[in-house]
């Protein structure tokens, strides 16, 4: 599975940057995430356990991710139920308080029994990461301007509101 999204914001980057990167925060605002553990964290990389959650589907995984703050964040599979799982987010300064956010995820999972029972699951998830973390930024920074919104930059599932 490919997902591709992008959305401009009224935040900076750096303050994105830092709600995608603190993922021990993750519990309080993804309703799926049931554990979020930071195993190290330096200036160029974070390493974290996520646990998945939702609808009867339970799974965890381990991710290494490095770093340029403010303006890049890979993920990377460390240890987990994937065949592969590798990722990035890209924030691009466009003004003090604005920003365009681009996220690309591919992953597989191990086996045909994993992926019916969590495939269609995780697809729900992975496709409104974008929208939860512009969420997140709202309750934290007060609400994006009219109209900014994440969107479809490629291939990918179309999808609703975020989760």
């Amino acid at each position: 599975m490919e997902v591709i999204r992008s959305a401009l914001v009224p935040y900076p980057a750096s303050d994105m940057f830092d709600i995608i990167e603190r993922a021990e925060h993750y519990p309080a605002f993804l309703p799926w995430c049931s554990e979020a553990t930071i195993l190290s964290r330096d200036e160029s990389s974070v390493e974290a356990i996520l646990g998945v959650a939702w609808r009867g589907v339970r799974f965890k995984f381990r991710t290494r991710n490095p770093k340029r703050r403010p303006e890049w964040l890979a993920v990377k599979l460390a240890e987990g139920p994937f065949r592969r799982f590798e990722g990035e987010w890209h924030l691009r300064a466009l003004a003090p308080c604005a920003c365009k956010i681009e996220f690309a995820l591919g992953y597989e999972f191990d086996s045909l029994l994993v992926r019916s029972a969590a495939g269609v699951v995780f697809d729900r998830i992975t496709g409104t990461f974008v929208d939860a973390f512009i969420a997140r930024a709202e309750a934290l920074f007060g609400p994006a301007a009219k109209g900014i919104a994440s969107t479809p930059a490629g291939p990918g599932p179309l999808v609703g509101p975020a989760i």
